[in-house]
């Protein structure tokens, strides 16, 4: 038989004790050597004769206190290391002769993907946060799958976003600059990612989870037949390099993690404020790739002939997701008028109003307010829950907030399942008294 085929037996070392960690357990360790070679000391301790240790493991699986160990020599190591290199050898044989030539494609073509992606949002210049918040997250997995984290940046005079990118995290950017993308359309915008998508072939790309991003998303998956996998509210890779998207399912009473096993890339997007800001740091620098797809105006078939700022103003156009301190109520405030009384308490502190999907169901606050999974995802450094139940619905889009103190009169309603702080009591009473203490505290302060 060849030398190089030849099988390498794994070593199995002997038994060694670890000294200061046995706990005189009462001799089990020697009770379960099969070749008697363990004694008990004065002590309690095992004395090892390793001549008669045949290496069975035995006594280093018993001991309850992880006192023994298996010891390999240096040359008993190095063999285990080409003993590894292969049984992993051969296991990557067994597994391709198992596929079929359809399966076998496919992992060919899937291995051809490499990278981590995050097409950066604009609108007339203006990034969407969630984009860098994307980049935290990818930059993240990039380094766990040992692969570049790249920006993809599409508009008209847009270059500048590029180093943004980089002051994010990004070490490489993709642009595409040409007046036809001055306004997001879905035809020219999808066109374009496809184009650099069957390119570059990255294996992840991340999306926003806004309604452009949606929009976006749905069309680059549809059209290389890719999986995407919407809202979601944790990204990470497996020991097989997949990507685990997870994300609420069944009306949010679960949570369902998912893979996209057979195309590429694997596509997630993802809600604003739900993955941490990373740190900017202009020190940081990359490699811009400029691209020219061959997407020319009159081949689109939508005209941009105004954008029209349709955003609220006044007090309702405050932004939620936003806040750094939130005061929500839920059906337990009764009525409108209650809503009064987080808002002084809010006032106090420097916060907004928000509130649970029952209370604008019931009419008490507008859906611009809501907190949850059907509306905003927040992570506020202070998160006050009053009169609100704890529905995994709502739960999703609040449970991380640096702090949550939830005010309930019933004690065992699942929001203090997830609060820093609880406050068993009738919400009309708290507040105030809360309320009341912080104008005390600020006007001895000012005297």
């Amino acid at each position: 038989m060849d030398e190089k085929k030849k099988k390498i037996k794994k070593p199995r070392g002997v038994a060694r004790l670890i000294p200061g960690k046995c706990i005189a357990c009462g001799g089990r360790c020697e009770t379960s050597c099969p070749k008697g070679c363990i004694t008990m000391d004065d002590n309690g301790e095992p004395i090892i004769d390793i001549k008669d240790c045949i290496g069975c493991g035995k006594c280093v699986k018993i001991c309850p206190s992880e006192a023994i160990e298996m010891y390999l020599t240096p040359e008993e190591l190095e063999i285990l290391k080409q003993w590894e290199a292969q049984k992993a050898a051969g296991s990557e044989v067994e597994k391709a002769e198992e596929l079929t030539d359809e399966e076998a494609a496919i992992l060919a073509k899937i291995r051809e993907y490499k990278g981590v992606w995050v097409f950066v949002e604009h609108t007339g210049g203006e990034v969407a946060t969630v984009s860098w918040e994307l980049l935290g997250v990818g930059a993240d997995l990039a380094k766990t799958l040992g692969v570049e984290l790249c920006a993809v940046v599409v508009g008209d005079k847009v270059e500048h976003l590029c180093n943004e990118s980089f002051y994010h995290g990004a070490s490489k950017a993709y642009l595409v600059d040409d007046p036809v993308f001055h306004n997001y359309r879905t035809e020219s915008y999808y066109k374009a990612v496809c184009y650099l998508v069957e390119k570059y072939k990255p294996e992840i790309m991340l999306v926003g989870a806004t309604g452009l991003g949606r929009d976006l998303a749905g069309a680059v998956a549809t059209h290389l037949l890719t999986g995407l996998t919407a809202d979601c509210t944790g990204l990470s890779i497996d020991d097989k390099g997949f990507l685990l998207q997870t994300r609420p399912a069944f009306g949010g009473n679960i949570m369902a993690t998912i893979m996209t096993e057979c195309t590429r890339p694997q596509m997630s997007t993802v809600r604003p404020h739900v993955m941490p800001m990373p740190v900017r740091d202009t020190a940081r620098s990359g490699k811009i790739v400029r691209e020219s797809p061959p997407i020319k105006e009159d081949d689109i078939l939508i005209k941009v002939l105004e954008v029209i700022d349709d955003r609220k103003q006044g007090a309702d156009a405050i932004d939620v997701a936003a806040a750094e301190v939130i005061v929500s109520g839920g059906r337990g405030m009764l009525n409108e008028e209650n809503f009064g009384i987080l808002q002084e308490l809010a006032d106090e502190l420097g916060g907004v109003v928000g509130c649970s999907r029952a209370a604008v169901e019931a009419g008490y606050m507008p859906l611009e307010r809501q907190v949850g999974q059907t509306g905003k995802t927040v992570r506020p450094k202070i998160y006050i829950a009053c009169a609100i139940s704890g529905a995994i619905q709502h739960l999703v889009g609040m449970q991380d907030s640096d702090v949550i103190i939830a005010i309930n009169r019933d004690r065992s309603a699942a929001i203090f399942e997830v609060a820093t702080y609880g406050i068993v009591g009738d919400v009309f009473q708290v507040v105030p008294s809360i309320t009341n203490r912080l104008k005390e505290l600020r006007s001895k302060k000012a005297s």
